[in-house]
C-alpha cells in the first residue's frame, strides 16, 4: 500500500514517522518544504514538492493540517491533490476540522472516484509518538475498514461515529469539554488560593471525587503547579475547535451558554497570550485577572 502524508506539524510528524517505521511506502509533503525534506532524509521516505506529486500513485492520502479550509485549498489546480489522486484512492483527513467543509471535500472528490473520511485524532503529541491515538471517524464504514491497517500504525482505538462530518463533530465537542474543564479548574483553584487552601491538598480531594477531569488530574499538576507550561498544543487551535463546537450548537438551536462563553474567553486569551501560547496557558490569564498564582 502506497501512503502519502501531508502536514508534518507537531502531531502529524510523529504520526507519519510511525507509518515510515512500519515499512510502508511513504511520500510526505509539507507547506514548509524543508520540513518534508528533512523528514524524508531521516525516515527513508520520499518528499514531494507539490500535493499532486505526493498523491500520485498513493492508495491512501492522509492530511493533517490546522484547519479544514487548508485541506480544501489543496484540492484544485495543476499542483492540487485532485490532479494527482487516482481513482479508488482514499483521502483520510486527520485535521481537527469542521463537518461542513469535510462534506465539501467529499463532494469535490466523489466525481473523481476518490473516497473520503474525516478522521481527527485525540491523544496529543505523546500519543502520536507512542502510537496510542484515538481516531474518531466520519464516513462510509467500508471505506474505513479499507484503511484501518494504516490507521493502526498510530492509533489503538478507531471509532466509527457516523457519516462524513461525524468525526469532526465528536472532536469539536470533545475539545469543548477540554476547554471548559481547563477554564473551570483554573477558576476554582484560583479561588482556593485566595482562600488560603493548599492547592495540592485540594487536588488530592478533587481527583478522588466527582469534580475530577483530565485537567485537574494531569494538566494542572504536570504543567501549572510545576510552572512548566510546555508548548504541546496551541491555544489558538483549541480556540478554533471550541469555536466549531459553539457554531454547531447555534446552527442546531441548542442552548449552550457555557460553551459559547468559554469560546469567547478563549478568543480573548488568544488575543492576550498570542498565537504561540499553549492551551494550558489560559490558566495564566485567570491568574492575572484573579491576582494569584496557582502553585
Amino acid at each position: 500500500m502506497n501512503i502519502a502524508f501531508l502536514g508534518l506539524g507537531a502531531i502529524g510528524r510523529p504520526m507519519a514517522a510511525r507509518i515510515a517505521a512500519a515499512g510502508l511506502t511513504l511520500t510526505v509533503w509539507n507547506r514548509t518544504g524543508e520540513r518534508a525534506e528533512t523528514f524524508a532524509a531521516e525516515h527513508g521516505s520520499r518528499h514531494a514538492l507539490t500535493p499532486a506529486d505526493a498523491a500520485r500513485d498513493a492508495d491512501v492520502v492522509i492530511t493533517c493540517l490546522p484547519e479544514s479550509h487548508h485541506v480544501y485549498g489543496l484540492l484544485d489546480g495543476p499542483d492540487g491533490l485532485i490532479a494527482g489522486l487516482k481513482r479508488g484512492a482514499t483521502l483520510v483527513d486527520c485535521t481537527s476540522g469542521d463537518p461542513a467543509t469535510s462534506r465539501k471535500i467529499q463532494a469535490a472528490l466523489a466525481p473523481h472516484g476518490v473516497e473520503f473520511i474525516d478522521a481527527p485524532v485525540s491523544g496529543g503529541v505523546s500519543g502520536a509518538e507512542k502510537g496510542t491515538l484515538t481516531v474518531m471517524v466520519g464516513g462510509d464504514a467500508n471505506v474505513l475498514d479499507g484503511v484501518r491497517p494504516v490507521l493502526a500504525n498510530f492509533s489503538t482505538k478507531v471509532v466509527h461515529c457516523g457519516g462524513v462530518g461525524a468525526g469532526d463533530t465528536v472532536k469539536a465537542v470533545n475539545q469543548a469539554f477540554l476547554a471548559i474543564h481547563l477554564l473551570s479548574a483554573a477558576e476554582g483553584l484560583a479561588t482556593l488560593v485566595k482562600e488560603g487552601v493548599d492547592v495540592t491538598a485540594a487536588l488530592e480531594v478533587i481527583n478522588a471525587s466527582s469534580g475530577r477531569s483530565n485537567s485537574s488530574m494531569n494538566l494542572i499538576p504536570e504543567r501549572v503547579l510545576t510552572r512548566a507550561f510546555p508548548r504541546t498544543f496551541k491555544l489558538a487551535l483549541l480556540e478554533k475547535d471550541i469555536g466549531i463546537a459553539a457554531g454547531l450548537a447555534r446552527d442546531n438551536r441548542v442552548p449552550a451558554p457555557v460553551t459559547q462563553l468559554t469560546a469567547d474567553l478563549f478568543r480573548v486569551a488568544r488575543g492576550e497570550l498570542g498565537e504561540l501560547a499553549d492551551h494550558v496557558e489560559i490558566v495564566k490569564m485567570v491568574e492575572v485577572w484573579a491576582g494569584v498564582e496557582i502553585k
